[in-house]
């Protein structure tokens, strides 16, 4: 039995960038073998085990067969007689095909190394072509190393592009769409992300609505707020994802949202902030278009919601709102109204909302006329 460091890990360490997390391949062993020595074994059919000590995933070597369509279509072949040059053909990339040692050496039957050296992201084999979701990982990884001068290989840029439109990516749940944007969100480089999506034709399959606003300005527009938040260690999903969607409607980021299955904090975000952005980004708001924002943003019992965004807003900008700390203030003391106090004043019924409405007003008044 022989194990083996692969994938991101060995990557990773190549290019000088933290290793997240280590996953290793194990060569010339059974399911049993691996749970007599403790190792906890991930679902019936796939050769995936937990550690015992470490809970790092160790995966025996396989080869995978396509049958039917999608990216679940596989049959796995994991006998202790697959050997490692047949278990990393099946990967994605070549950076992403070097196996390390337990002494440290690399076996790199594939170019991964001389790829990574010429920043070069290449399919490995033909059977890239079975995994539709390689679409958006290869775009993802895209992303993730631009800025260390990677591109995609030209050869595996058209397979990319004969791959979508052959249909490949309309086999993809909305749901593993959304996932790969996330990681991709996570990584800070989503405009990148996008912008390969729009280069091999992937974006117009996935969102009709992001394809639309999609040029060269739009990119230039979205890189710039995701460097202001990276630098400012601004990593939240729902924040991020909002910068693309500021300029569509309500109506299309609901299309979106039902495309893409985008989670609902992540969706009503987006529509806060498209909805509100004009009177919150203005340089001179009136007090009642205020009053109005805090009422439909329910700032009364979701507080949080009125701060977000205010981030949202301040990312789209790289710098605070205007008015950031005047609208602090306002909503402050327009949220501490009490309706106790009118209460036990004696008013009663629908004349309580009259005062309660009219004493936020009066604090929201202090600071916008």
């Amino acid at each position: 039995m022989q194990v083996y460091l692969v994938g991101g890990a060995v990557r990773d360490a190549l290019l000088g960038r933290e290793i997240k997390e280590r996953d290793y391949v194990v060569v010339g062993a059974t399911p049993e073998q691996l749970i007599n020595q403790g190792f906890q074994q991930v679902g019936k059919d796939f050769p995936v085990f937990l550690h015992p000590k470490t809970k790092e995933e160790y995966a025996l070597a396989r080869t995978e067969r396509k049958q039917g369509q999608g990216y679940t279509g596989f049959i796995c072949d994991f006998t202790p007689e697959v050997t490692l040059e047949q278990d990393l053909i099946r990967r994605d990339l070549t950076v992403n095909a070097i196996a390390q040692a337990e002494d440290g050496s690399l076996v790199d039957p594939f170019g991964g190394q001389d790829d990574i050296k010429k920043r070069v992201l290449r399919h490995v084999s033909d059977a890239f072509s079975e995994d539709p979701l390689r679409i958006l990982r290869v775009a993802r990884f895209a992303a993730r190393y631009h800025y260390l001068g990677f591109t995609i290989a030209p050869e595996t840029k058209q397979l990319l592009i004969a791959m979508v439109k052959a249909g490949e990516l309309t086999t993809l749940t909305a749901e593993r769409v959304w996932l790969e944007f996330e990681k991709s969100l996570s990584d800070g480089a989503f405009s990148d992300f996008l912008n390969v999506l729009a280069s091999i034709g992937g974006l117009s399959v996935i969102s009709a609505e992001l394809e639309k606003q999609w040029n060269e300005d739009t990119y230039k527009t979205l890189k710039a707020r995701f460097d202001y938040a990276n630098n400012h260690q601004l990593h939240d999903t729902a924040l991020l994802f909002s910068q693309v969607t500021l300029s569509l409607s309500s109506q299309e980021i609901n299309s979106i949202a039902n495309t893409i299955r985008l989670p609902n904090e992540v969706r009503d975000l987006a529509i806060n902030a498209q909805t509100h952005q004009a009177v919150l980004a203005s340089e001179q708001p009136s007090c009642d278009e205020v009053f109005n924002c805090f009422n439909q943003l329910d700032l009364w019992r979701r507080p949080e919601r009125f701060k977000q965004v205010l981030k949202v807003l301040e990312i789209s900008l790289q710098h605070p709102v205007p008015c950031h700390e005047s609208l602090t203030l306002a909503a402050n003391q327009a949220k501490a109204v009490n309706p106790q106090q009118f209460i036990a004043q004696g008013i009663k019924g629908a004349d309580i909302k009259t005062a309660l409405e009219q004493a936020r007003l009066s604090a929201i008044s202090r600071y916008f006329s």
